[in-house]
Order: C-alpha cells, then sequence, then structure tokens
C-alpha cells in the first residue's frame, strides 16, 4: 500500500505533467518564440526532477520509460548550466518525454489516488 507522503508526490508530477502538456500543445515554434513559455517548462522540468529525486529517495521504482535519474540531472543541469540551455532540446524533453512520463506513470497516479482516498476515509 502506498503512503500519502508519496501518493501526494506522484499527484504533483501528474499537475506537472498536465502543465508540460499544455505548453506542448500550444507548439513548438510558440515555444521557441515565447521566453515566458521557455521559464515555464524549465520550471515544470525543475520540479519533476525535485520531485524524481524525492520518489527514488522513497524508493518508489520508476516505471517503465522513465528513469528518475534521467530527471534530476536535467534540474540540477537547468538549475546551475541556465546560461547553456539549447531550446530545441528542452523541446524535445517536453514533447517526447514527457509525454512518454504522462502515459508511464497512468498506474502509480491510480494508487495515489486510491491511497489519498484510502486516508481521508480514515
Amino acid at each position: 500500500m502506498m503512503d500519502r507522503r508519496t501518493a501526494k508526490e506522484l499527484l504533483h508530477v501528474e499537475g506537472w505533467l498536465a502543465r508540460s502538456a499544455e505548453i506542448v500543445a500550444r507548439g513548438k515554434d510558440a515555444y521557441l518564440s515565447d521566453a515566458m513559455l521557455q521559464e515555464a517548462g524549465d520550471s515544470l522540468m525543475m520540479k519533476l526532477g525535485e520531485a524524481a529525486g524525492r520518489l527514488d529517495r522513497l524508493d518508489v521504482p520508476a516505471p517503465n520509460g522513465v528513469q528518475w535519474s534521467d530527471a534530476i540531472s536535467n534540474r540540477n543541469f537547468l538549475i546551475h548550466q541556465y546560461d547553456e540551455i539549447d531550446r530545441e532540446i528542452s523541446w524535445g524533453t517536453l514533447s517526447v518525454d514527457l509525454a512518454g512520463w504522462q502515459r508511464a506513470v497512468t498506474e502509480l497516479v491510480a494508487q495515489a489516488n486510491d491511497a489519498i482516498d484510502r486516508d481521508q476515509r480514515g
């Protein structure tokens, strides 16, 4: 059974993945020409990297197609090498990698929702 802390972290991940999908839905040209969308994407990727680190420390196995370590490395790069960000690569992360995450975490998110529901029922 999933604990509340893990469940809450996974629900945060679900929300951030949904927001990243909203950026992708605006299209690559919009992303590449809009500094605000780029900053929003960076923020979401940093949050996902932090969450990946927390989930890894909680011994939550990454689902197929997801590597917690990749997200953690990406977070660290965005924070420490922000002046070296390649927007083509960050677009690929948002539009391909995180879209794959969204599909991959579906079962974990369902378990997280169940855990929160059980916790609220007492």
